[in-house]
């Protein structure tokens, strides 16, 4: 290198790299240095801190001639800052470890749109609708890496939060402030109501046994490029960092546990899939090691997530595995077995097991077994073996002891001392384990009062042994003095522990009792005792989660007694809740004693009740007998009638009890009742019963013709009018008028949302049909759609609407999603219904998947494929579709092949499609499948003239296969081309299920 030279690069590298604070990110913006700051041991300012300021920078609004604030424009400027941004997560290799860390859920959020927006993740697309296999490898890892950090954030949000001790307060930063933390309510909203389509994404990633890549620096550049200069790179299955599947799979099984682990405290069956996910995670480690660069798992974390879940799911094996004494002591609690702590040698309890629970067992667990009053021997043997451990280490004596001490007897002693002698050996222990003994000893006989019972201390062997004659005789002397018998004269000195618990703390427990108990005359004890002890409190607020609906909380709380009050008020909550998590047993116990109660005195009150059991027995008819088709018995039929006709006034009544009604009995095919039995008034005051009668007699009227169809065009303007929107205007200072914004319109007889949640409540295949047609050809309407969806019994709605600017397309193309997702989930079987949901993934552009369930829809009309697949469900719309997702997956040979399954079969599309020379599938392998002597003949051509003379062969001896010679009879023929259709239709199957 010359002089010259090395001045040069001395002076480079001596030159700052970074000027004032104030400009350094426009510094990196203009000098292209990011990288090079990047690389320093220490970068200052910190790379996530570069993240922060370039999204802060690239997300200020701007400022009009007119002074009115405006989004942030779109410029290169902006663009430029966005990529930076997620440069630098590249660089932090998106560990949201790190990420989560340092940058606020705002902030977080928006970097990760801004990567699933570069990825190239259609905006507006639901990530559960996308098929993840057949994605770019790095735009699925982009929904992975958002769908995680979502459900990290949720299970984050629900931990306690230490709040930071305010500094001076300062009305800007206090602004800024209450602005991220309403930002970032509003985003874990949102994430909340997306929980389940999160899970659904990361248990489907699951499935995937292929490497993914995450991008890098070096792609993010890519990408930013033209089109035409990235040469597909960015698409390709090498390009980014790679990420292994069992990394992968890894990370996303622990935050899949985390997120059931979570969801468990209110529904407790989840925890069985939260500890599959975590011993999955276990295995995941132990196979790629613990020094994987993406896989960074906290594994104390996750053992303690091991070990809570072995308590609350504990192993069905479990002789093969040692039981931990926390899953020993939930085992008792749960199954009210309390001889689980027993010894198996006999009826004492394992003072060594026992005295482990003090050390290792939560505080609650210990607390519990010592709050149920039929429990105190027990809780007193449970209590003396851990006060023994106390004693031997050192530590003081608990006021649990002392207070369960308080009235001796005969058994108390004799186990306490069998306890004592168990716990210590006399010929290896120490001088101070036995001084430590002897000292307690001597306390529990100078706390007796009876003398019968200090004497069967002093005269044990134990105290013999530990104790020397002199100690035991001034100990004697000591009793004796104090005995009233011997000094009348000395009034006893009250002990500490014999003055009663204050009153606060009694109440404390019973109001800890009255939140776990379900046994509606116990809960009525406990609220007696309560009242007797203080009458200025009121004990329905003692839980947040007692909910009683508005619509009767206001007659609840107007009862004047406060203990009758509260007693109805937390039945009923009660009651509610254990309808919610579906332990209807309890609830109707809860409901039958709340109305026995309240039939007493408020007929207005019992109605209620007789209300809400109706809704009970309802669901627990569904859940029960009613899941395995048995019709409900005819008085509950009778009572659901009586309630839909109920014209009692000042009634407080419930939505979702006329919801639940209505459905019923559309569920159990009560049309006969709907159409002709319902009372005019009903149809007028009732929403749900008018819409439950027109889908009754829609049902009803399909067999007849079409001009007899009315109810089905009222049925029609119906939804129409509940799938409109209102345009708001608004008149500004120049006069002009403009557009504000769009609700949904009030003319509907119910809202769309309540009309979904209501279809939710649907089971009868022909009346979600008549919905699903309804709605997919209320999408087909639209002027801009270009792939109509098609649906059964599409025909019988009108084909147009007056005023097609009222109708919101965009809600109606989601419910239609939202309702075929969960017309599949009650019947996946269904071909019409796979039908509708192949059309949706075709009109997407999601091809694969359309074929999917195309295939899936013929698979299961005809024993998969085993049969003829029924011509109204292989239409030619549906094999045509079926050949245009093949020729965009580049898979022509399977095009030409489906073209001999229309009525006439399309040579030109499968002549075109065989010149294709890049084809993606199994080409001369599928050559058997073809019947068309015609196809097969072109076939031998162009191979001829391309000069494949093994291909040539190839198609040359599948024509001459005798099935195939035109001589045959007809129902020859007909046979070779069935074989062949279900060998090929098999073989897709296999390639697409």
């Amino acid at each position: 290198m010359s002089a010259e030279a090395a001045d040069r690069e001395a002076a480079t590298s001596s030159r700052p790299c970074t000027p004032p604070q104030t400009c350094w990110f426009e510094f990196l913006l203009e000098e292209s240095l990011l990288e090079k700051h990047l690389r320093k041991p220490c970068p200052d300012p910190a790379p996530v801190q570069l993240i922060v300021q370039f999204l802060e920078q690239a997300s200020k609004p701007s400022v009009n001639e007119q002074n009115q604030v405006q989004p942030p424009p779109d410029n290169k400027r902006n663009r430029i800052l966005k990529l930076l941004a997620l440069k630098v997560a590249a660089h932090l290799k998106w560990d949201l470890d790190i990420l989560e860390k340092s940058l606020s859920v705002p902030v977080l959020n928006m970097l990760l749109n801004e990567l699933l927006c570069i990825s190239k993740v259609p905006p507006g697309t639901k990530h559960v609708d996308m098929d993840l296999a057949t994605l770019p490898p790095t735009t699925a890892m982009a929904v992975l890496l958002y769908n995680r950090w979502a459900i990290r954030t949720i299970v984050q949000s629900s931990f306690p939060v230490k709040q930071a001790k305010p500094g001076p307060p300062q009305l800007s930063v206090m602004n800024q402030m209450q602005q991220e933390k309403e930002l970032t309510e509003n985003i874990l909203k949102v994430l909340k109501e997306q929980a389940a389509d999160s899970i659904l994404v990361l248990e489907a990633a699951l499935k995937l046994n292929k490497d993914l890549y995450v991008h890098t620096m070096r792609t993010l550049d890519l990408l930013a490029m033209e089109p035409g200069m990235v040469n597909g790179e960015t698409e390709s299955s090498t390009a980014g960092l790679k990420v292994k599947t069992e990394e992968m799979q890894c990370q996303v099984c622990y935050d899949l546990g985390a997120a059931y682990f979570q969801q468990g405290s209110t529904n407790s069956a989840v925890y069985e899939n939260a500890r599959e996910k975590f011993f999955r995670t276990k295995e995941l480690i132990a196979e790629i090691g613990s020094l994987s660069l993406h896989c960074t798992i906290d594994e104390k974390r996750l053992a303690g997530y091991c070990q809570a879940c072995d308590v609350l799911v504990p192993s069905s094996d479990s002789t093969s595995q040692q039981l931990t004494p926390y899953s020993q002591v939930h085992i008792c609690l749960r199954s009210g077995n309390y001889q689980l702590l027993y010894c198996s040698c006999g009826a004492l309890p394992c003072s060594c097991f026992v005295m482990e629970v003090k050390l290792v067992v939560a505080p609650q667990f210990r607390n519990r077994l010592c709050q149920n009053e039929a429990l105190d021997e027990i809780c007193f043997k449970v209590c003396a073996c851990n006060t023994v451990r106390d004693i031997l280490e050192g530590r003081t004596i608990s006021v649990q002891f002392n207070q369960l001490f308080l009235r001796p007897n005969k058994e108390k002693i004799d186990f306490l001392l069998e306890v004592c002698s168990r716990s210590i050996n006399l010929e290896k222990a120490s001088e101070s384990l036995k001084g430590n003994m002897a000292a307690f000893l001597k306390n529990v006989c100078l706390g007796l009062e009876d003398l019968q019972y200090v004497f069967m201390i002093s005269s044990h062997e134990l105290f013999i042994t530990l104790l020397k004659d002199e100690e035991r005789k001034l100990l004697v002397d000591q009793m004796r003095k104090r005995s009233p018998r011997v000094n009348l004269c000395i009034k006893p000195v009250t002990s500490f522990y014999d003055i009663p618990a204050s009153a606060s703390v009694n109440i404390g427990q019973l109001e800890h009792q009255l939140i776990l108990s379900v046994d509606p005359w116990r809960i009525r004890q406990i609220l007696i005792e309560l009242h007797g002890m203080t009458s200025e409190r009121q004990f329905w607020t003692v839980s947040n989660k007692w909910e009683v609906p508005s619509v009767y909380s206001g007659v609840i709380l107007g009862i004047k007694d406060n203990l009758t009050r509260d007693l109805v008020y937390i039945l009923m909550a009660k009651g509610l809740h254990c309808s919610t998590v579906k332990d209807f047993s309890h609830a109707k116990q809860l409901f039958a004693a709340c109305l026995e109660l309240v039939t007493e005195f408020s007929p207005k009150l019992r109605q209620v009740m007789l209300n809400e059991m109706l809704l009970l027995d309802i669901h627990t008819h569904e859940a029960g007998t009613g899941q395995a088709g048995e019709r409900p018995p005819s008085d509950l039929i009778s009572r659901v009638r009586g309630y839909l006709e109920m014209r009692l006034p000042d009634i407080p009544l419930r939505q979702v009890i006329a919801e639940e009604c209505v459905a019923f009995m559309l569920n159990w095919r009560e049309s006969e009742y709907l159409t002709l039995q319902v009372p005019a008034f009903l149809l007028q005051s009732n929403p749900y019963v008018k819409l439950g009668q027109l889908l009754a007699a829609t049902c009803k009227e399909l067999p007849g013709p079409k001009e007899s169809r009315r109810t089905a065009k009222d049925l029609w303007e119906v939804f129409v009018q509940i799938c409109s929107v209102s345009s708001q205007h608004k008149r500004g200072n120049d006069g002009r008028v403009s557009l504000i914004k769009q609700r949904e319109s009030t003319l509907g007889i119910m809202y769309r949302s309540e009309l979904l949640s209501f279809i939710k409540k649907l089971r009868e295949p022909l009346v979600l049909t008549i919905i699903l047609s309804l709605f997919v050809k209320l999408h087909n309407v639209r002027e801009d759609i270009v792939n109509d969806i098609t649906a059964e019994h599409i025909s019988i709605w009108p084909s147009s609407i007056p005023n097609l600017q009222s109708v919101d397309f965009e809600a109606v193309a989601i419910t239609v999603k939202e309702l075929v997702r969960y017309t599949l989930s009650i019947n996946p079987n269904n071909h019409s219904w796979l039908i509708i949901q192949a059309d949706i993934y075709f009109a997407t552009n999601q091809y694969s998947a359309a074929l999917h369930y195309y295939l899936q829809a013929g698979a299961v009309c005809s024993d998969f494929f085993n049969k003829a697949v029924p011509p109204d469900v292989y239409t030619d719309q549906v094999i045509k579709r079926m050949i245009k997702c093949c020729s965009l997956l580049n898979c022509h040979t399977q095009v030409a092949i489906l073209c001999q399954f229309l009525r006439e079969i399309d040579y030109k599309t499968a002549f075109k499609s065989l010149q294709e020379q890049n084809s993606h599938d199994a080409m001369d392998s599928y050559y058997d499948y073809i019947w068309d002597v015609t196809i097969l003949e072109y076939l031998t051509y162009l191979h001829h003239k391309r000069g494949e003379t093994d291909k040539r062969q190839i198609a040359i001896k599948a024509i001459g296969q005798t099935e195939l010679n035109a001589s045959n009879p007809e129902e020859v023929l007909q046979l070779a081309a069935q074989r062949r259709k279900k060998k090929f239709l098999q073989a897709m199957a296999k390639l697409y299920f």
